[in-house]
C-alpha cells in the first residue's frame, strides 16, 4: 500500500511539472501570438506604426469621411483623458491633426500609454498616423495636464461604404519598474 502511494505521488508531481512547464511555454508564446494577432487586425502593430510616418498627402476627391474620436482610462487609474473635438469631417488624402487632453490627477510623476484602436476594423489599414502620442510613453508630473497632437490621413482607398471612423484611445499608467527602463 505504502509503495501504491509513492507512485501515485511520483505521477501526481511529474503531471504537475509538465503543467508547469507547459504553462511557462505557453507565456513564452503569447508574444509571438500577439504579433500575429496586431498582423491580422491592424491594432497594435508597432512595425505599422512606424511606418505611418512615410505616408503622404494624397490627390483628394469630393468624398467625406467623419471621424470620431473617443478616450477611455482605466477604472483604476487617475487620469482625466478626452478628446479635444469628438468628430470631424475630413477629406480622405488631406492630412489632419487633432489633439486629446491628459491630465495626471496623482500628485507623484507617472508615465503612461496610450493604446488605440481603430472600429470599424476594415477601416485599420487605412488610417494612418503620422505623428501620434501613441507611439511613445508619455511621462506626466505630478497634477500635470497636456494637449497631445495626433496627425492623420485617411486614406483614399477606404472602402466606399465606410463614411464613419472611431478613432478610440484607451489611457494606462505602466508600472514604475517598465517607466524606469
Amino acid at each position: 500500500m505504502n509503495e501504491n502511494l509513492r507512485v501515485e505521488n511520483r505521477k501526481l508531481t511529474r503531471q504537475l511539472w509538465l503543467m508547469a512547464v507547459g504553462a511557462f511555454g505557453f507565456g513564452f508564446a503569447l508574444i509571438p501570438l500577439y504579433d500575429v494577432m496586431c498582423d491580422i487586425t491592424g491594432y497594435g502593430n508597432r512595425a505599422s506604426l512606424r511606418e505611418a510616418s512615410t505616408v503622404v498627402e494624397t490627390a483628394v476627391s469630393d468624398r467625406r469621411v467623419t471621424v470620431e474620436m473617443i478616450s477611455a482610462t482605466p477604472t483604476f487609474g487617475s487620469w482625466e483623458f478626452h478628446p479635444m473635438a469628438a468628430s470631424m469631417v475630413v477629406e480622405p488624402g488631406k492630412l489632419y491633426e487633432t489633439k486629446f487632453y491628459a491630465k495626471n490627477l496623482q500628485e507623484q510623476s507617472v508615465t503612461a500609454q496610450a493604446i488605440p484602436s481603430i472600429a470599424p476594423s476594415q477601416a485599420t489599414r487605412f488610417f494612418h498616423k503620422t505623428e501620434c502620442f501613441c507611439f511613445t510613453p508619455q511621462h506626466f508630473e505630478g497634477l500635470e495636464g497636456r494637449e497631445m497632437s495626433v496627425r492623420f490621413i485617411v486614406d483614399p482607398d477606404l472602402p466606399g461604404n465606410v463614411d464613419r471612423v472611431t478613432l478610440a484611445y484607451s489611457m494606462y499608467t505602466m508600472p514604475q519598474v517598465a517607466a524606469a527602463q
